[in-house]
């Protein structure tokens, strides 16, 4: 029996004539973007019939469908299969053969740990490689919080080194229950940020890997149990090269810090103990890392990212790419029974996205009208202004991504299949969540974040700000969760960071966080969208700024500005 959720294709043709209507603005570009257009597809991408808008469901064709019929109208070119605007997305459950090893040699003396016997490596570990790295740096606790004045790192330059680290807890003050996230992800923070080689932390910490907002292998449902258990779900290529990221037993420590300045013993009793830690070079200590594992694909599963052209008008620019994106999945429906708890509604079946507000207890449908269905519908608003009006020298490429609430499914397959050179991608520009205020307050009417437009081009992150300057009514651009210590690591959290992480610009841009995030209380009728229609003006003014550069934007790297809010 045919799956509801593999059908998506046959739900492109015949199904939404009576679903499109034509708006009244006329194709000039910015002019066409218009807030009863937004509201209209908003009502349909957010209604009850997509059922929330789940990974591979019917609800989820139905908006690929939705999505797929206006580019058609507006005659934009489909970029996903061959003569489709639909990207297959294959996820796949993977069972992993582990049997890396880390041999440390200290002054000489040399002892080998393999996986399960004094460490565990990621069940993914990429592709099969030996290494060796000679620079290993103790950083403490592993952690850089500026807010709070704790700067693990600080002076410290651990690029192409392998970074050690302990206390689960964290110090003593770090309150671990805000900064939850950080101290969850202090491998990513050394390798993906600080450039570090590898990273090693305590057993307690398991391999945390954060990257994305729901994380989380999804399990097949219906004849699951006839299939082999998958270790992880993947739909990234499994030869690619990843820094290892292992925790260590304290036989490991005891060998490798058995020629430092302080003893391992000593150090694990402040970590225990949340006291201040020092930090040093581990002098005369080499690791070699032989990452070995076999893979087998147990389960596959598919769904599909909507992706559309709208080609340039310079010959030899077209060939390069301003990519605006947004994901148009949401969470889905409660499958199970809906119970009072708290003052609070339970929905049974869907963790991690278990709370409601009181007085929804009958509502099973989890609408996303924010999120992202307002990033959704300001994309396809995107689309039909660039589709129609004038043409900037580069090409646009316009990516609804699926998935991004299971782990960035769409983008990260995205960023590893592309349909255009990825290197021919400029810059990126992600949008989820801009249908509100955050946490619902008046004074953020005006108020837009920006997040990450400075870490990779500082060029890109200036024609954000001309392109704000340019409006008749500017908003007021907040970088509080550009912050590399913010609380909610937002940057790491949605697509953009699937492109960030290859060396794309980009620019998240997001109005927060508010009490319905993830409830089955964020309805349309909470949108706000005069302000929606400014932002999605402001994303438009941004894009033509970069897609008429006669260069790339500069990738200068400088970093966030940590603790730089408002400018």
């Amino acid at each position: 029996m045919r799956s509801r959720g593999t059908s998506v294709r046959l739900l492109i043709t015949g199904v939404f004539v009576g679903l499109i209507t034509l708006s009244a603005a006329t194709g000039d570009g910015p002019g066409s973007i218009a807030r009863d257009d937004l509201k209209q597809w908003l009502s349909y991408i957010a209604s009850d019939e997509l059922e929330g808008r789940a990974i591979y469901s019917a609800g989820l064709g139905l908006a690929a469908g939705y999505i797929s019929s206006h580019l058609s109208m507006w005659r934009t070119r489909p970029a996903g299969d061959p003569g489709s605007y639909l990207q297959t997305v294959r996820v796949l459950g993977v069972q992993a053969n582990n049997r890396s090893t880390v041999t440390v040699e200290v002054n000489g003396q040399s002892r080998v740990f393999t996986e399960g016997q004094g460490v565990t490596f990621p069940k993914n570990v990429g592709s099969k490689r030996r290494f060796t790295i000679d620079r290993v740096e103790f950083a403490g606790y592993g952690l850089d919080i500026p807010r709070v004045r704790h700067l693990d790192f600080s002076g410290k330059d651990v690029r192409n080194a392998a970074v050690v680290w302990l206390g689960a807890r964290g110090p003593r003050d770090v309150d671990t229950s805000l900064y939850r996230v950080l101290l969850s992800a202090r491998d990513r923070y050394a390798i993906q940020q600080l450039g570090a080689a590898a990273s090693i932390g305590p057993e307690q910490m398991g391999a945390a890997n954060g990257a994305g907002r729901a994380g989380g292998a999804q399990q097949g449902r219906g004849r699951a149990n006839q299939i082999p258990t998958a270790d992880f779900t993947t739909v990234e290529r499994l030869d690619k090269s990843r820094a290892p990221n292992i925790s260590a037993s304290d036989d490991f420590f005891q060998f490798l810090f058995s020629r430092a300045p302080a003893r391992y013993d000593e150090l694990k009793r402040k970590a225990d103990a949340q006291e201040p830690l020092p930090s040093f070079t581990l002098q005369g200590v080499k690791l070699t890392f032989n990452l070995d594992d076999d893979y087998a694909i147990v389960r596959t599963q598919l769904t599909h990212n909507v992706v559309a052209l709208v080609e340039g008008s310079d010959p030899q620019l077209k060939n390069t790419y301003v990519a605006f994106g947004a994901h148009y999945d949401h969470v889905g429906y409660a499958q199970g029974e809906l119970t009072e708890e708290g003052g609070s509604t339970r929905r049974l079946g869907l963790p991690p996205f278990s709370f409601t507000k009181p007085g929804a207890e009958s509502d099973r449908i989890w609408n996303g009208a924010d999120d992202d269905g307002s990033g959704t519908v300001a994309l396809m608003a995107l689309a039909r202004a660039f589709a129609e009006g004038p043409r900037p020298k580069r090409s646009l490429l316009f990516v609804w991504h699926s998935g991004e609430e299971s782990g960035r499914y769409g983008s990260l397959y995205f960023a590893d299949h592309p349909p255009v050179p990825l290197d021919n991608i400029v810059a990126q520009l992600n949008i989820d969540m801009i249908g509100r205020n955050r946490d619902d307050r008046a004074a953020e009417s005006n108020t837009v974040y920006l997040v990450g437009s400075d870490r990779i081009s500082s060029e890109l992150h200036a024609a954000s700000r001309e392109a704000n300057e340019s409006l008749s009514r500017p908003l007021t651009l907040d970088y509080e969760f550009n912050d590399p210590s913010d609380v909610e690591q937002l940057y790491f959290r949605s697509d953009h960071y699937s492109y960030a992480s290859k060396g794309i610009p980009i620019i998240f841009f997001t109005t927060g966080l508010h009490p319905d995030y993830h409830a089955n209380t964020d309805e349309v009728s909470k949108i706000e969208f005069d302000k929606m229609t400014r932002i999605v003006e402001l994303i438009y003014a941004t894009g033509e700024r970069i897609a008429n550069l006669d260069h790339p934007p500069l990738h200068d790297n400088r970093g966030p500005r940590a603790g730089k809010r408002i400018d």
